[in-house]
């Protein structure tokens, strides 16, 4: 019924915050806890003649180490990105090795963002541009083959993973029905459920929902929620997300002053949103945390 996503906390800032958000989180029994995993980027360093130095730098390291501290601490199921983004095949080829070595055997698997610099999406050096592509190398790793075509001699319990679904289409699909024929292709493959992109218009779900069951898509279709908390949010989560604001809320956001007034606006669509999710049969609810988790504490509250 319940789950939500968390970031790895910012490199040297330690896992205090993290653990908050769990610590409150956790009375609901979310049925698993999302990790997300996060590129390295390029940073430019200017030098003493003139040109620029480029070198790489991940800011949220350690999403395996999180995970493991997670099922840990609190013995609640974890289920970690694994990207294309900024990772090659052999990068990928460990990260699973790892998960598998640590009895972690759900994940969710995603393209990933383009770097902050890119106009638009590029793989590593012998990576992947596609989710698909990734879902084919986690096949092989469960069938017993390494990348390479070379036998794992001792297979370990194989991965179980989700995708990611886009109720108002994927920035860079053609047309919605490119977007679902990507998805039925990524259930085809394996997956066994999707999460949405974050949205605040239940009828972009539902009709989402609706036209996934004609292209012959079963596997559930789980929403993704983030209430609004800051006045700012009305232009970059639109920017950001590549989402709709419905006008009825960014009028009424419009209208408040202050960010606790449009948090407290926030709680209320949320809560709004989610019940009506419930009630049309939704098989689960998911949370995106950041910037929202007092507010997902109040929704949660009045649900479960």
């Amino acid at each position: 019924m319940f789950s939500f996503e968390v970031l790895p906390p910012l490199k040297g800032t330690g896992t205090e915050a993290l653990f908050r958000t769990i610590d409150l989180l956790k009375e609901y029994n979310p049925s698993y806890i999302n990790i997300t995993t996060h590129r390295s980027e390029y940073v430019y360093t200017p030098q003493d003649n003139g040109t620029f130095l480029r070198s790489r730098i991940r800011r949220r390291p350690g999403t395996i180490a999180v995970a493991s501290a997670i099922m840990q601490k609190y013995n609640i199921k974890v289920v970690p990105h694994v990207l294309c983004s900024g990772f090659s095949r052999e990068d990928i080829e460990y990260m699973l090795l790892d998960l598998q070595f640590l009895g972690i055997n759900d994940i969710l698997v995603l393209r990933g963002d383009k770097a902050k610099d890119d106009s638009r999406f590029r793989p590593e050096p012998d990576g992947y541009s596609y989710a698909t592509e990734l879902i084919g190398q986690i096949n092989k790793f469960n069938s017993g083959k390494f990348y390479d075509g070379t036998d794992i001699r001792i297979p370990g319990t194989p991965f179980s993973y989700g995708v990611a679904c886009y109720p108002e289409k994927h920035e860079e699909a053609p047309n919605m029905e490119s977007d679902l024929r990507v998805l039925k292709l990524k259930q085809d493959l394996g997956a066994s459920y999707a999460v949405t992109q974050l949205f605040y218009d239940n009828k972009n779900y539902f009709s989402f929902v609706e036209r996934a069951r004609k292209a012959g898509i079963t596997i559930p279709i789980i929403p993704g929620i983030k209430p609004l908390t800051k006045k700012s949010q009305l232009n970059v989560v639109p920017k950001t997300f590549h989402v709709d604001i419905p006008k009825e809320l960014a009028d009424e956001a419009r209208k408040l002053n202050t960010d606790e007034e449009v948090a407290q606006l926030g709680i209320e669509w949320g809560l709004n949103q989610c019940k009506e999710l419930l009630k049309e049969g939704a098989p689960s609810l998911h949370f995106y945390t950041v910037s929202a988790v007092n507010s997902i504490n109040e929704i949660a509250k009045q649900l479960f």
